[in-house]
């Protein structure tokens, strides 16, 4: 992801490459770069680390430095705007929420990193839009299903990526793709503190072969 593209651009590039966020919430620093080597090899474009995590900015630092021009490395669980500069200031190009402050969006397009916050409502998308965000994320996807996003994707702009997080396995993933999901964020059944990079392997690769069966 060539640096002199915009936010939008490397976003758009990177959900047509792989439409899968990875959220290692709970990784640790002397670990962060044996998750992401497995996974930037799987074919992720997108890497999560969420802020309340062990020294995340740390974690972000290591990764951005290391796959930063290959992939949108960055935070989850980002609530306001000090630490949207603090994600920026350790390299991060992407900043996750769980919910819609237009604060924090706004900051996010400032810097030209990508906004992609949560939402549960058609309400909370079209602020979130209105704000500037990049795409959104439907969370958690468990309270809700791929009816309600076909339902909310008839009057979201179609041109919005749209990722599904909370629940999200490679068995439900086509369910969600079905219903109009551009992809979906992957936690726990992907990473979760002390797995090892051989399980995260294993699976990252069972997400990357279901997503390209999905969309190739």
């Amino acid at each position: 992801m060539t640096a002199d593209h915009t936010a939008a651009d490397r976003f758009a590039q990177a959900v047509r490459h792989c439409p899968l966020v990875a959220i290692l919430r709970g990784v640790r620093p002397d670990e962060i770069e044996a998750m992401a080597d497995v996974l930037v090899e799987a074919g992720f474009a997108m890497i999560e680390v969420p802020l309340n995590s062990p020294d995340p900015l740390v974690s972000i630092e290591k990764i951005a430095h290391r796959y930063g021009s290959n992939a949108l490395v960055g935070a989850g669980t980002v609530l306001n705007v000090d630490q949207v500069d603090a994600v920026r200031d350790a390299g991060g190009t992407l900043v996750v929420s769980p919910n819609v402050n237009p604060a924090v969006i706004a900051r996010s397009v400032a810097h030209d990193m990508v906004s992609l916050p949560g939402y549960a409502t058609p309400t909370e998308a079209f602020a979130a839009l209105d704000a500037g965000a990049h795409g959104l994320k439907l969370f958690p996807a468990e309270a809700a299903s791929p009816a309600v996003l076909k339902a909310q994707l008839a009057v979201i702009p179609r041109h919005v990526p749209v990722l599904a997080v909370g629940g999200v396995t490679p068995e439900n993933l086509s369910d969600w793709m079905a219903a109009g999901a551009a992809g979906g964020g992957l936690g726990s059944a992907l990473y979760k503190a002390g797995r090892s990079a051989e399980d995260v392997d294993k699976a990252a690769k069972a997400f990357v072969r279901e997503v390209h069966r999905l969309i190739d």
